[in-house]
């Protein structure tokens, strides 16, 4: 009856799988009538507890018809990178593994460190013999042999290209038949009632109607480089992040093309593999600059759209041309982590980055990313206070960097200091796995390139001053016999760092490292003029300066003019840029201690002046040096306490007391550091501590212990009350495709 056909086809109407709430909120829907997030939003402004007798209706949850969706069409240039990426690799790629194994001889050998080739690479192989015949042909006249050898090598490459299309076009009908006996059957078998709402297979529940990753699709607009959101949120990463590493721009398609070297060559046949892999930087770029301008949210889908680009780049072997940006990626990919304070993924990413490293050709860009990495690690050095032992273990699931087979005669430099300046022989030196330490091998090299020899000198000078601090604590416990305080291992304190420091102790001290790093920063910004003031590596070599000065010598525990002006200096710059506090590095924690400083000094003025003094009269240089000392320490804790507040509670620094309303009386501090709830890392507690006896300073140590672990629960207790659930379920979506991501890279590296 044609009526009950009209019926059938109003009963069979597909809905989407998530409400129109969900979708436009873009959170995970159960698909039940209430879902759970519109049943949890109805309980909260109702202030209920169950829903029981409560229509539906009330509630506000609607399914809409499912639409199919395209390409938007005209949209070219930067936003076809991520999408074709997939289109291309993900379409034209055989899903099938047990094809590939049967073809080719398993599946061990796919993948980023060697294996079979794609479509794509096999047709960029062709492109690169025909344009070398043409050369040949042209300069060598009559050598048929090499002629030969090349014809030869382009029939082999047609075969195997003609024999994947074969495989493809088999794969595809084969594909397609299952698909249609499998749906024909399942509308069959199901209930009319259950055909009202489809729900999307949990494999696909993440990617569109064209199999991209939804994080990709919604987002690859901000790829390109006239999208205002695209370019804001590079801008925040290139004022952050990026300031003080300094790492050369991600290529267009077009400047890449050029890269190649292949005469014809446009970006519309750039290899879906290598689109996957460009698309990962830039999305890595937008992440983080998300982050750091507090959209977590937006960060996370970035982040995750980064390892959905990563994890399609590595299903062919990683080649010399964007090998950079793959290690850049997996980088960046540790930086965010180490924000969210997931140590244990940083540790992972930073190992596969270090792989990829160990196979750059460029010895300048290695070394670039190398000395990143270096002062990455010094920040991680202070946080475990140099213990190794603390560090998660990660070797079982991304094994150490194997060392290169053929390694080249050690230098003079190198002999001397007992270390391997070569990008892959740091790379994969076992010491260096963990973390970058011993002589600064980056430094000591003078081919690299001068910013990275100075980042990588101040990355050797912050873990030498981890190394003392350590050792200062061991000494501070043993004289005030405190046995509650934590012990500190011996290993803590005699580290490869300080092994080599007192080997060279007039080259590798702490202080002839920051002249060293200062020395390099002039040469390079004398030989490059550009607008840009390298700020943040200023604001670094600042800090270490005044914490590494000595003080005046004519007035115990007092400051000298030069490391006044420095704390100053430090603690202006961060507050004219406040986005240098989201260096990967230990900025935020210099910055805190420079305004630490500020205390005692404003303590050490208030102490000699006294409540009137202070005041002072008009004209009075040393009351105008207060009231500019005291303005500056009101601005930057201002800006700390922001800060902090977005830190993991294991990855704050200090917690900094705010001054007296009302001037103290004479005898009494103008800021009582002792209320001050001190930092993990014993490098910074020494700040605080400077003035304090041993057993004040030992007794303050474990109160401090307490109070972190109060302030942690605390924490707990908040989070779990407020925590966004949806953020939540966010976060622990993403992290199984970060740990699948990790797998792959296990096995690939493994084999």
């Amino acid at each position: 009856m044609p009526g009950s056909d009209e019926d059938d086809e109003k009963k069979e109407i597909a809905l989407c799988a998530s409400c129109d709430r969900c979708r436009a909120r873009k959170t995970k829907c159960d698909g039940n009538r209430p879902c759970g997030n519109c049943a949890t939003k109805y309980m909260k402004k109702h202030k209920i507890t169950s829903i029981e007798g409560i229509d539906p209706s009330e509630f506000e949850c609607v399914y809409s018809p499912a639409k199919r969706r395209g390409p938007v069409p005209g949209r070219s240039g930067q936003t076809r990178k991520a999408g074709e990426a997939f289109g291309r690799g993900l379409g034209s790629r055989l899903d099938s593994q047990d094809t590939w194994q049967g073809g080719m001889g398993g599946v061990g050998n796919v993948g980023g460190f060697g294996g079979v080739q794609s479509m794509e690479e096999l047709q960029l192989r062709q492109m690169m013999l025909q344009a070398n015949m043409g050369a040949g042909h042209q300069g060598l006249g009559s050598l048929d042999q090499g002629a030969s050898f090349l014809d030869t090598q382009q029939a082999a490459i047609q075969q195997q290209l003609n024999l994947i299309q074969q495989l493809h076009a088999q794969q595809n009908l084969e594909g397609r038949a299952t698909a249609l006996a499998a749906a024909s059957a399942a509308a069959d078998m199901e209930p009319p009632t259950r055909r009202m709402k489809t729900e999307t297979p949990k494999t696909n529940e993440n990617r569109d109607s064209n199999g991209v990753p939804r994080t990709i699709a919604a987002h690859t607009h901000l790829l390109e480089l006239s999208d205002p959101d695209g370019s804001r949120l590079r801008a925040y990463y290139r004022l952050s992040v990026d300031e003080i590493f300094g790492f050369p721009p991600t290529p267009t398609d077009e400047e890449y093309c050029m890269r190649l070297n292949i005469p014809g060559m446009t970006p519309r046949m750039i290899p879906g593999t290598h689109l996957a892999a460009l698309s990962a930087a830039r999305f890595a770029e937008v992440a983080l600059g998300a982050v750091v301008h507090n959209e977590v949210a937006l960060g996370m889908e970035l982040c995750n759209a980064v390892v959905h680009c990563l994890r399609e780049s590595v299903q062919e072997p990683v080649q010399p041309p964007y090998m950079f940006e793959v290690a850049r990626s997996y980088f960046l990919l540790g930086v965010f982590r180490a924000f969210r304070g997931d140590m244990v993924r940083y540790f992972k990413y930073r190992r596969v980055c270090l792989t990829y490293i160990s196979k750059l050709e460029n010895d300048a860009s290695a070394a670039t990313i190398l000395s990143a990495v270096a002062f990455l690690d010094a920040w991680a050095y202070m946080i475990y206070n140099a213990d190794e032992k603390r560090l998660p273990n990660i070797d079982k699931a991304i094994p150490p960097v194997e060392r290169p087979s053929h390694a080249l005669g050690a230098t003079a430099t190198e002999l001397e200091y007992n270390v391997k300046t070569t990008p892959g022989q740091i790379a994969s030196d076992p010491k260096n796995q963990n973390w970058i330490q011993g002589a600064p091998p980056i430094y000591l090299n003078n081919e690299a390139p001068l910013p990275a020899r100075s980042l990588d000198a101040l990355a050797c000078a912050v873990r030498t001053c981890c190394d003392q601090a350590n050792g200062r604590f061991a000494a501070i416990s043993k004289e005030a016999q405190a046995a509650k305080m934590e012990p500190i291992p011996q290993d803590t304190i005699i580290t490869p760092t300080t092994t080599a420091v007192l080997a060279h102790e007039n080259e590798l001290c702490s202080r002839n490292m920051v002249l060293s790093a200062f020395t390099l920063l002039q040469q390079y910004e004398a030989a490059t003029p550009s607008s840009h003031k390298n700020q943040g590596i200023h604001l670094v070599i600042s800090a270490m300066d005044a914490f590494l000065d000595n003080g005046d010598e004519e007035e115990t525990g007092g400051f000298t003019d030069a490391q006044i002006q420095s704390l100053l200096s430090v603690c202006n710059t961060a507050i004219e840029n406040p986005f240098l506090l989201h260096h990967g590095g230990p900025t935020y924690h210099m910055v805190s201690n420079a305004t630490v400083m500020l205390c005692h000094l404003l303590n050490g003025m208030y102490a000699m002046k006294g409540p009137e003094g202070v005041k002072g009269e008009e004209g009075d240089m040393e009351a105008a040096m207060f009231e500019e000392v005291l303005d500056t320490f009101i601005a930057v804790r201002k800006l700390l306490v922001i800060h902090r507040r977005k830190l993991p509670a294991k990855l704050r620094c200090h917690g900094i007391p705010r001054p007296s309303l009302g001037l103290p009386p004479e005898g009494k501090p103008f800021i009582d550091l002792g209320e001050t709830l001190l930092c993990a890392c014993r490098g910074c507690q020494g700040f605080v501590l400077m003035a304090c006896s041993p057993c004040v300073a030992a007794e303050r140590a474990q109160s401090a212990a307490n109070k972190r672990r109060v302030e942690a629960a605390r924490e707990a207790d908040v989070d779990a009350a407020e925590m966004d659930k949806e953020l939540d379920d966010l976060s622990n979506d993403f992290n199984l495709d970060d740990d699948a991501l990790l797998g792959m890279l296990s096995q690939l590296i493994s084999t």
